[in-house]
């Protein structure tokens, strides 16, 4: 039976990266919460308008503008996951923008463009901005400004089929959300009955010197909220 050994040097991204991840578990005090949210509001939706929306903004809608446009009026309702503490002068530091990293792969690794000053973005906005990113990162054409910056990172750990998982904060942010794959599962509804809903689990992992536990949950409550009644994000609630 063979049993060689290949070496492949690591490249400068994969170096970089796992200096940061290593960087960001010594530095903050990560902990995670978790929540499920029922999708089907929100893929009943984009199966009604998906057709429309490409049509007149010539980019497909899927599930992370949704996601994007939820947690930035999250963001905005919890000052503080959006905040970072500057360590060199014990301050914390509240952000008057929301700028949000997408985590996008691309063959030399895991790249996180940054979307800015999602405040101001429209579903079609985001869901542009992100195809861009994907193509540039195909090309290997992202630049460090397309990666620098970011005030909250998405992850979505679910196109590749993972269930649940924990991410690591995108230094130097303070929290990070992970989507996942959505399942068919039963669960009990209000009126008791047992049905068949497509469900996911989110994660949000926050550096605890910065977050309290009540702001975490309370955060990932309001996403679950505005995901399972869509019409909430078109009325600012």
């Amino acid at each position: 039976a063979d049993r060689s050994e290949t070496r492949v040097k690591m490249s400068r991204m994969r170096q970089r990266i796992s200096q940061r991840l290593k960087e960001s578990q010594n530095t903050t005090a990560m902990l995670t919460t978790f929540q499920e949210v029922d999708m089907g509001p929100l893929i009943d939706l984009r199966k009604l308008h998906k057709d429309e929306f490409e049509k007149k903004h010539g980019v497909k809608l899927g599930f992370m503008s949704a996601f994007v446009r939820a947690s930035t009026a999250a963001l905005q309702e919890i000052p503080a996951i959006n905040a970072v503490i500057d360590d060199a002068t014990n301050e914390m530091v509240y952000r008057n923008y929301v700028d949000v990293s997408v985590a996008v792969a691309s063959p030399n690794g895991l790249v996180v463009p940054v979307l800015r000053n999602t405040e101001n973005m429209s579903f079609a906005d985001v869901e542009k901005t992100i195809s861009n990113f994907g193509k540039k990162a195909r090309e290997g054409s992202l630049a460090l400004e397309d990666m620098t910056g970011g005030t909250f990172t998405i992850s979505n750990g679910g196109v590749f089929g993972s269930l649940f998982g924990t991410p690591i904060i995108n230094l130097p942010q303070s929290a990070i959300l992970g989507m996942h794959a959505t399942k068919m599962r039963p669960m009990v509804m209000p009126d008791g009955s047992i049905q068949a809903r497509p469900m996911m689990y989110l994660a949000l992992t926050y550096d605890h010197r910065m977050i309290d536990g009540r702001e975490a949950v309370t955060f990932l409550k309001s996403i679950q909220g505005k995901i399972e009644d869509p019409h909430r994000l078109l009325l600012s609630m």
